[in-house]
């Protein structure tokens, strides 16, 4: 039973698409996706546990404890079945929900997952390492230092998966990235070449494409869930 209830936005009717944000992100990151596919969908984006208006609660934060809220949520809204569209660590959760509950899952869009830690940039993990030391050495004398510790970590230690983990996963997938993304343009493809029915696709953009490129990520997103 989870201990917490997840916060979201719905809007559209149709087959259900649910929203998984970013990092230390929000549902209000997928803006122009709601906007764009409620029109021919029903749409749901959700605050993961410890994100936007969903409470920390007291069980572990784990991408793993996310994808297990996840499936918590679609039980509540009797929801049997849907495509997920995962952003980032969003993607990450996507990736696990789909390893443990599989007949929930129609397709899958990953835009810029990583399986492991060392698929991020050498730069942006060098960051996230100097940022995660930083906040350890004060997280027990500020609520905002300890909250950014286990945010960071999630990215530093999670997920920890193989690439042929992935081979498990038999949903169509639409992998997704920026030409400048974060992580590093190896590991998308190794993410994309590892899952057997998968499509890659990449637009010209940075981490941010459902974002900063829009019109031709959704455009690409809405091709493969129409096939």
């Amino acid at each position: 039973m989870c201990d917490i209830t997840l916060s979201y936005t719905e809007k559209g009717s149709g087959y259900p698409l649910i929203l998984l944000h970013g990092n230390g992100e929000n549902r209000s990151y997928f803006t122009y996706q709601i906007s764009y596919f409620s029109e021919k969908r029903r749409v749901i984006a959700v605050d993961t546990r410890g994100h936007g208006q969903t409470p920390r609660g007291d069980k572990p934060f784990t991408l793993a404890q996310f994808a297990d809220d996840l499936h918590a949520f679609l039980l509540s809204r009797n929801i049997e079945k849907a495509d997920i569209l995962g952003f980032s660590d969003g993607a990450n959760i996507a990736i696990l929900f789909a390893l443990k509950y599989p007949t929930f899952v129609n397709k899958l869009v990953l835009n810029g997952g990583n399986i492991f830690p060392s698929g991020i940039k050498k730069c942006s993990l060098l960051f996230m390492k100097l940022s995660y030391k930083l906040a350890s050495l004060f997280s027990d004398k500020s609520k905002k230092n300890a909250r950014k510790k286990e945010l960071l970590s999630l990215m530093l230690f999670q997920p920890d998966l193989r690439p042929e983990d992935l081979f498990e996963i038999k949903s169509p997938v639409l992998v997704i990235a920026g030409t400048r993304d974060v992580i590093k343009s190896s590991h998308t493809k190794l993410i994309a070449s590892s899952i057997p029915n998968s499509h890659l696709v990449i637009i010209c953009g940075d981490h941010y494409i459902a974002r900063k490129n829009r019109e031709k990520f959704n455009s690409a997103v809405d091709e493969f869930l129409s096939v």
